[in-house]
């Protein structure tokens, strides 16, 4: 799949677990040339689990993306494709 110039809404939710290796893949989208929009739910945003600390991945997450990731629901309504 091609992504050089794509937008892509990249959302994670309450699967801690997965977290630490969902990041390189955000990083592998970034690289293949696409925008990548970090979005995630009130608790992946909000919650400390045994996975780790919710700030120490929205810090990794802004970084490689450059964006602010969108937790609520007013900052996502204006989402358009």
């Amino acid at each position: 799949m091609k992504l050089e110039g794509k937008k892509v809404g990249f959302a994670m939710t309450g699967s801690f677990c997965t977290f630490k290796s969902t990041i390189p893949k955000i990083k592998a989208i970034i690289d293949e040339g696409a925008e990548v929009i970090p979005i995630m739910s009130f608790h992946a945003y909000e919650l400390d689990t045994k996975f780790g600390k919710a700030q120490d991945f929205i810090r990794e997450i802004e970084e490689i993306t450059g964006k602010k990731i969108i937790h609520t629901i007013p900052d996502a309504e204006p989402i358009r494709s």
